[in-house]
């Protein structure tokens, strides 16, 4: 089971990865300092296939495409949320970081639940609830972005 990250509505990319450490060029050091303004225990704890979860717009501000990254770098599984800023959506199927848009229904998720996602069907089982939200799963062409590890990968890869 992934370990649920929980966020509020408005998570814009300044507190996703602050505006002070863009001069950082390497993505793994600069990922060491996500979601630090509102959780300093996330970048240090987080693990390879865990789950952020978030209100309503999340990645709004600006189109820094350091935010999906170094998100993805962390390793989380993929964001769900009630609704994305469109720009950091695109961005982060651009860089094969899976993004499900599910709605008011985000509110049945917690932090410390235990959820699996089931990417290619949309279904998000939070079992430790016995509960099953069905969503639309990303469309193929994003859910082949995600598995080649991003578009440029998936360009690459039709060549």
């Amino acid at each position: 089971m992934s370990k649920i990250w929980r966020y509020g509505d408005h998570v814009d990319t300044d507190v996703i990865i602050p505006a002070r450490y863009l001069n950082i060029s390497d993505f793994n050091e600069l990922a060491e300092h996500a979601m630090e303004d509102i959780d300093t225990t996330f970048a240090p704890n987080v693990k390879a296939g865990d789950i952020m979860v978030a209100g309503k717009n999340f990645g709004c501000g600006s189109s820094r495409e350091a935010a999906p990254i170094v998100i993805k770098v962390k390793g989380i599984k993929c964001i769900i949320a009630d609704s994305f800023a469109r720009i950091f959506y695109r961005n982060g199927i651009n860089i094969g970081l899976p993004v499900l848009e599910i709605g008011a229904e985000v509110e049945k998720i917690e932090k410390g639940d235990e959820v699996d996602v089931d990417l290619k069907t949309g279904e998000i089982k939070i079992v430790n609830k016995n509960l099953i939200i069905k969503t639309k799963p990303l469309p193929e062409f994003c859910q082949k972005i995600a598995d080649c590890g991003g578009l440029v990968n998936y360009v690459k890869e039709q060549a």
